[in-house]
């Protein structure tokens, strides 16, 4: 009892979303029962993105009260980036959260942040979603530790290259290229 009575009063977020500019999914997770069928969550997905739509928060994090909730965003290339939260959730803790999930999705996509980068890299921003939060708790949110254990889940460096992604090959093989033009 002790233990749940901790985990209650501890930040918590409702769900991180990752849309295209056209607001459909790219990444989604949700931690709450707020939005119990497939079609309340894509109604809430729809409704949030049609309220961000018009402002433009591409340098700094934005906050919105949406239906007794705390939506913090940012809008990248053709990427829009939300954490929720209720209502009593402190805004700079879920905005660290959007950073930390934004900054790991960048140093992942090698700063080139857009949809076609995210897509060919589902794989491994859906592994940053779990290391962020695990059930509505915040676990992380400094970037390098996220990546960090997402590469140590990824695979090896030195498997096959029929083996790796397209990104991964491509970052190989310009690690031989410049090790070789060192040399």
């Amino acid at each position: 009892m002790k233990i749940r009575g901790l985990f209650d009063s501890s930040p918590s977020v409702k769900n991180i979303l990752l849309l295209d500019s056209e607001g459909k999914r790219v990444a989604v997770k949700y931690y709450s029962d707020e939005w119990p069928t497939n079609n309340a969550k894509l109604a809430f997905e729809k409704s949030v993105f049609t309220k961000t739509l018009k402002s433009n928060p591409r340098s700094d994090a934005e906050i919105a009260m949406f239906n007794n909730n705390i939506v913090i965003y940012k809008f990248v290339q053709d990427l829009h980036f939300f954490v929720t939260g209720g209502d009593d959730e402190n805004e700079l803790i879920l905005a660290s959260v959007l950073q930390g999930f934004f900054d790991a999705v960048s140093l992942i996509l090698r700063n080139n942040v857009d949809k076609r980068e995210a897509l060919e890299n589902l794989d491994l921003i859906l592994l940053c979603l779990d290391e962020i939060v695990d059930g509505g708790i915040i676990l992380e949110t400094d970037p390098n530790v996220i990546v960090g254990k997402v590469a140590s889940h990824n695979m090896d460096a030195d498997a096959s290259l029929s083996e790796q992604t397209l990104t991964q090959a491509w970052a190989t093989a310009r690690e031989h290229l410049s090790r070789t033009l060192l040399q």
